[in-house]
């Protein structure tokens, strides 16, 4: 018997080839030319970090119906210009979420990540919930214990709880997107609260559930983020290290495997001939090269890489098409 495709499904191709995605925002807020003109007046236009937020829907949906496999954004609760300079994705994690809900049609929607830690677990459950059942069952909660501790007492949490805070949060999730019989409740009981006082959270996922990808080691051992995530969320690495990553992922799921996902920084140059040299966290290349380094990286076993094309001088809509034209047919999405 068959079944509609998951969302972590449609980023995963059959024949070992990695899914391609991007990271909201669309923009060249890292770019050189963008770092010039800061340069010369720190204080001229918007801030380093801050997105033009302008043309964002227009080119989630130009990436949507291009083919990408999948848009993620990033949860920065607070803008910290002293110290991390990167206000993330801008809009509210969940609200623009469900406005991409709106305006996209095929790509799976994913969260890199929710810093759980710093939310009530039942209010993530219902938003991720909602947005699973808006978009169709597009959405993957990626989920982090967070990296910023000036954020922890500004949200009335101790950032070296956060660890104990983040398992926690992840059994609550569970528990409230479970389908229940016989007008049964949610069982929390660290929360006091029994399955007989009948309280439950609505709406239920599509799927039964909404697949959770841990990114990095969120304070956890890695046994335990095995059995408890449905992916790996990890950050890039090059080749040899990513190696010895991806078959330490392999060997912990080996009874049920499960995605290993990464993000990646491109900045992709108009020669496509143009080799490819390591940037912070990712890669300046051409086309030619982008291929080939992407088919080494599906052979270690990633199955989904996202792009974020912030270090990049080009406009966004070029690379896009770009991408789409010489990329993206060597790594096809689910069912294409």
């Amino acid at each position: 018997m068959s079944h509609s495709p998951t969302a972590l499904d449609r980023l995963v191709n059959p024949a070992g080839l990695p899914t391609l995605g991007l990271e909201l925002p669309l923009d060249n807020d890292w770019g050189s030319t963008r770092l010039r003109a800061l340069a010369a007046d720190p204080y001229a236009g918007r801030p380093f970090g801050v997105a033009d937020l302008a043309r964002h829907a227009e080119l989630a949906r130009l990436a949507d119906q291009l083919g990408f496999a999948g848009l993620w954004v990033r949860d920065v609760p607070l803008y910290d210009p002293e110290h991390f300079g990167d206000a993330g994705s801008v809009f509210e994690t969940f609200t623009h979420l469900g406005h991409l809900a709106a305006v996209t049609e095929r790509a799976v929607l994913g969260t890199a990540a929710v810093v759980l830690p710093l939310r009530q677990p039942l209010l993530v459950a219902k938003a991720a919930a909602t947005v699973d059942v808006l978009s169709g069952g597009r959405f993957v909660l990626g989920l982090a214990s967070g990296d910023r501790p000036v954020e922890y007492p500004l949200f009335g949490e101790d950032f070296h709880a956060r660890g104990a805070a983040f398992r926690t949060g992840v059994e609550t999730l569970r528990e409230a997107w479970a389908a229940r019989s016989g007008g049964a409740g949610m069982s929390l009981p660290e929360l006091g609260l029994d399955a007989g006082r009948r309280l439950d959270v609505l709406p239920k996922p599509t799927g039964g559930t909404v697949p959770i990808a841990i990114a990095g080691h969120a304070q956890q051992s890695a046994e335990w983020i095995s059995e408890n995530a449905d992916a790996s969320l990890n950050y890039p690495r090059p080749l040899g290290a990513l190696k010895l990553k991806t078959r330490e992922w392999q060997e912990l799921t080996v009874a049920a495997p499960k995605p290993y996902l990464t993000p990646m920084q491109l900045d992709l140059t108009e020669d496509p001939a143009t080799p490819a040299s390591a940037i912070r966290l990712g890669l300046r290349t051409g086309g030619k090269a982008l291929v080939e380094h992407l088919r080494a990286m599906g052979e270690l076993g990633v199955a989904h890489v996202s792009f974020n094309l912030r270090p990049g001088d080009r406009p966004v809509d070029e690379v896009l098409q770009e991408l789409a034209e010489t990329v993206l047919p060597h790594f096809p999405s689910y069912g294409e």
